[in-house]
């Protein structure tokens, strides 16, 4: 049975096109279209799609409100369309933050050199969101994520990566928000965090993809001002958003957050966000350690940026002296980067599958073993306070 797809766009040739996408794969089928944010909650409700894929600009009510409404009536995965513009990025951000889980640009262009490729990389950005049967969704109510929501668990097959057929015994997941009496179950027993390693560190490196924008922040809103280190971050996004991402983090955090300059001193206290569609490395000029920015067009390296590239250089900055954190994501970028680290006596922690949206980098480091904590998100930022500060 293939899974149920319902495209929310004003354009009826916008969605002609992505019905015409979507439907060249026998595993997706176009249950509905909508032409506005009312009609798309409507029909979320009434269809119960397994993915919806939604504009932000539409009339009667847009796409970033239509995620809330979907989101506290019927939680479903949702994949934003968005402009790679400063404004379609902020817009963009408030929708993840509504609740919506991935996005790609609106225009096919800015996707790939050409429409073949842009037509897969959409039915393989959709069919992810689809086979993740455990995706953490955020509520729509959350206050700076200060909630979560959680899958319940129900009885599905596993499903491998590849291609596969559905049977009539796949069920939907139930999503639903987090209780009270379900927070303990997302934390790992006190004992473990009771003391820390006694290691001493020098920076902390963090690397995300689909999924990064929510857990990256609701790790950062809760580090304390005087964080006694410096803290280096690659999600893969498109260049017209990561400096807003940060502006977005800055304004809601306690510790500086910027989008990464060629030059900056690593300063502690301070999260350097990699800019988008170049490479982020660390070198060491006079006594400090400076971020180098790279121009990168090498046909090699998938990401742009790359965990793998920044994580390598600063295995070979700061040695063991690093605490590594792979996050919620597609594909295995870090996993190599994090074996550097890891070979240079470094600490490396992935985030658990329960949690993530897409368990596939955190799962890319689990399986190697070199990971040495499995996390829930909400863990993680008392966790690393413990661990570097000993206590």
């Amino acid at each position: 049975m293939p899974y149920k797809v319902l495209v929310v766009d004003d354009s009826s040739f916008f969605r002609r096109r992505v019905t015409d996408i979507l439907t060249k794969d026998s595993e997706l089928t176009i249950i509905g279209v909508a032409v506005n944010g009312q009609e798309a909650v409507d029909k979320a409700i009434s269809l119960k799609p397994d993915v919806i894929t939604m504009d932000i600009e539409m009339p009667v009510l847009n796409g970033i409100e239509a995620v809330k409404q979907i989101m506290a009536k019927v939680p479903t995965a949702i994949l934003m369309f968005s402009s790679l513009t400063h404004q379609g990025a902020k817009s963009t951000l408030e929708a993840l933050d509504a609740g919506a889980l991935d996005f790609l640009p609106k225009k096919f262009t800015e996707i790939a050199s050409n429409s073949d490729d842009a037509g897969s990389l959409l039915r393989q950005r959709v069919l992810q969101l689809c086979r993740n049967n455990s995706s953490y969704i955020p509520s729509s109510r959350m206050s700076a994520f200060n909630q979560t929501a959680l899958p319940k668990s129900t009885p599905i097959k596993p499903q491998a990566f590849g291609r596969h057929h559905r049977t009539e015994e796949i069920k939907r997941p139930v999503i639903r928000p987090l209780m009270q009496e379900d927070s303990n179950k997302n934390n790992l027993p006190a004992e473990i965090f009771k003391r820390s390693s006694g290691k001493e560190y020098k920076l902390l490196a963090i690397g995300t993809s689909t999924g990064g924008p929510v857990a990256l922040q609701k790790i950062l809103i809760q580090l304390p001002k005087n964080f006694p280190l410096p803290i280096i971050m690659v999600q893969h996004m498109p260049a017209a958003f990561t400096k807003a991402f940060a502006e977005r983090l800055n304004s809601l955090c306690q510790i500086t957050v910027k989008e990464a300059s060629d030059g900056d001193v690593l300063k502690p206290g301070c999260a350097y966000l990699a800019p988008g569609g170049r490479q982020m490395l660390i070198e060491r000029k006079d006594a400090s350690a400076k971020i180098k920015i790279i121009e990168d067009n090498s046909p090699r390296i998938s990401f742009k940026p790359s965990v793998d590239i920044s994580f390598g250089s600063a295995a070979k900055i700061y040695a063991g002296s690093v605490l590594a954190i792979i996050l919620t994501g597609m594909g295995a970028d870090g996993r190599e980067g994090s074996k550097m680290l890891k070979s240079k006596g470094a600490t490396i922690w992935s985030q658990n599958e329960e949690t993530c949206v897409v368990y596939g980098m955190p799962q890319a480091v689990a399986a190697t073993g070199i990971s040495e904590l499995s996390l829930p998100i909400e863990s993680f930022a008392s966790a690393i306070t413990k661990e570097i500060q000993h206590g």
